[in-house]
């Protein structure tokens, strides 16, 4: 099937192929999610397959209200205050369920699910309009890195699904932070643009410390097992306290082809003028990087030629450490060493 793209007039229409079993990619203010209603089994068995995610790995449940939460989960104060507080926003909440309100395929078989209601008027009017909440992973192949804009959705799933909904760049361009309160103290699962000195003032103490998910072991949260964000091209971190030019130069003169550079504008300024090098803005600082992070490795991945990626990696504080973990992710966590020995194909 072709994959058609809709507009904010035709979110009737896409609420509608949503009530039907159908799957539908929508916009956020981070990442682009693939929709289908959390009360058809079918529909959210295709999410995975559309994606080629793991079945074991649980969705996120988008909602256009708080209300809508409480259907499904048991009542929690915190909760209330931090909704009150940041949403419609970029958090996602892992809350314990009433017994039997959603399915396992959404929960991936645990007590607790993860509710967000996105800062997304298009969004907010399609959950609505849908009348039922509706699952949401990143609308991408597996691993890859996580879709900004409805072109790249289109790269990855015309033919798999129904429908995007095409509401331009997000905003954001990092996931949402993803907070637990079904433990005590709350938990950060996933670092994102909120970060722990935004939630601290509600919550009190918040652990940090990322938790290692075993193989057998089901994660609560999208991000924390598996192989993420990943570009076809190997991508090498360049720490901050590295001098980038001289990284790029020493890759210069040891790597005979073309390679990409992802660099904030300052670092990119100072580069030598080579046909080898093939740049990519990050912007002026972290928030800009943030948001560009994902486009930037897609925009490699267009070009089948470029096999190696440097990345400027920024100091793990506030909406740095958000930045690094995906750029880690994307990295397998690889960095650039002196003298490692850069191979290519020749």
């Amino acid at each position: 099937m072709e994959t058609k793209i809709y507009q904010q007039k035709d979110i009737p229409e896409a609420a509608q192929a949503l009530r039907a079993g159908k799957l539908v990619a929508f916009p956020t203010e981070t990442v682009y999610g693939l929709g289908a209603v959390i009360n058809n089994e079918a529909s959210v068995h295709q999410v995975y397959a559309a994606k080629g995610r793991p079945s074991d790995n649980p969705l996120i449940v988008h909602v256009a209200s708080p209300e809508m939460v409480w259907q499904y989960a048991k009542p929690n104060d915190l909760a209330v205050e931090l909704m009150t507080k940041f949403w419609p926003g970029p958090l996602t909440i892992i809350l314990p369920l009433q017994p039997g309100k959603l399915l396992s395929a959404v929960t991936g078989g645990l007590e607790t699910a993860a509710f967000r209601m996105p800062n997304n008027a298009a969004t907010l009017a399609l959950i609505e309009e849908t009348g039922i909440p509706i699952v949401g992973p990143s609308a991408n192949t597996s691993g890859k890195p996580s879709p900004t804009l409805a072109e790249h959705v289109y790269h990855d799933l015309n033919g798999k699904i129904t429908g995007i909904l095409d509401d331009g760049p997000t905003k954001v361009g990092l996931e949402s932070t993803v907070v637990d309160l079904s433990v005590k103290p709350a938990a950060i699962l996933r670092p994102g643009y909120l970060t722990a000195a935004d939630l601290t003032p509600i919550l009190g103490e918040v652990e940090t410390e990322m938790h290692h998910v075993a193989a057998n072991e089901v994660p609560k949260a999208p991000g924390m097992k598996y192989k993420h964000y990943a570009p076809n091209a190997q991508v090498l971190i360049v720490q901050p306290d590295q001098d980038f030019s001289a990284v790029v130069a020493e890759t210069l003169q040891h790597y005979p082809k073309k390679f990409g550079v992802m660099a904030f504008d300052q670092q990119l300024a100072k580069l030598p003028q080579d046909e080898r090098l093939d740049t990519y803005s990050l912007g002026t600082d972290v928030s800009t990087g943030g948001h560009q992070l994902f486009a930037g490795l897609r925009d490699y991945d267009l070009q089948p030629e470029i096999k190696l990626i440097l990345a400027a990696g920024v100091p793990e504080t506030g909406l740095g450490i958000a930045y690094m973990n995906r750029l880690k992710k994307a990295a397998g966590g690889k960095f650039f060493t002196t003298g490692m020995g850069l191979q290519a194909d020749r």
